[in-house]
């Protein structure tokens, strides 16, 4: 085995330094450790320069919304934790936001969501959206048909209007396949550690797999006329991780785009 030497016990504390001298001097070949280890040096790459543009983004008092949409166990909520991992928490806010109340039923649609639009040199990460009147709320029916149609007609004037007063907005949905969802919802059933990611409607993604179709298909179709979606496949959810996250980057800056598998990304526009 090889030795570390006086300089490399100078390095001891760096976790990157034994990492890198354990591959170095292949004293760790299996596969699927070079692939975990490829895939945190490039996340934290994109981590670093995701930094580096919400100081811009605070500098220069841009507003930028993100939103995540899709399927359910399709990895929004771990693709969104590990964007904000190393973001400044006091310019930055992820909403998550319950059912209306009953006051809010009775309010015009978006406007529970209009209070939590960004603030000058603030990033906000909607982890759904108004976008459950596309998809979620037909399928249970939450809404009527009438509610569905005019929120798909009404969405894309809304969107143009908040990027003509400034919001920067990104438009995400996060695909799986059908069996790649059976087996994560079983996970969530199973594991203590992850139960509290199962709620109510997720126990009927399975059963209602065509009608969830049906209304996705149409929302990618009838709203992308102001902001483009999105469609990334997640089925290996550390590639669509780091796929949607350089997207986010490339979306956010004009120069030295980042590379990505794009067999894995559609684009509505």
């Amino acid at each position: 085995m090889a030795e570390f030497n006086l300089k490399d016990l100078e390095n001891i504390a760096n976790k990157q330094f034994i990492i890198d001298y354990l591959v170095d001097h292949k004293i760790i070949k299996e596969q699927n450790f070079l692939d975990q280890l490829a895939y945190e040096k490039k996340l934290e790459h994109l981590q670093k320069r995701l930094n580096r543009l919400q100081n811009k983004i605070i500098t220069e008092n841009k507003r930028v919304l993100v939103i995540f949409e899709g399927r359910d166990a399709a990895g929004k909520g771990g693709t969104i934790s590990r964007i904000i991992q190393y973001l400044n928490p006091k310019k930055l806010r992820v909403v998550s936001l319950p059912k209306p109340t009953d006051e809010e039923s009775t309010q015009w649609y978006f406007q529970r969501y209009i209070k939590e639009l960004p603030n000058a040199g603030e990033m906000v990460f909607f982890d759904r959206s108004w976008y459950n009147r596309s998809v979620v709320e037909p399928v249970f029916g939450f809404c009527t048909q009438q509610q569905h149609a005019q929120f798909e007609e009404d969405v894309n004037k809304v969107e143009e209007l908040l990027q003509r007063d400034g919001i920067h907005i990104i438009k995400i949905f996060l695909s799986i396949s059908k069996e790649e969802q059976a087996k994560r919802l079983k996970e969530r059933k199973t594991d203590p550690l992850k139960q509290w990611k199962l709620g109510t409607l997720d126990k009927k993604a399975q059963e209602l797999w065509d009608t969830y179709t049906y209304y996705i298909d149409k929302m990618l179709k009838n709203t992308h006329k102001s902001v483009p979606w999105v469609v990334i496949k997640t089925d290996d959810k550390y590639t669509a991780r780091l796929t949607a996250i350089s997207y986010l980057v490339n979306e956010l800056c004009t120069e030295n785009k980042e590379k990505y598998d794009e067999s894995l990304v559609t684009v509505y526009k």
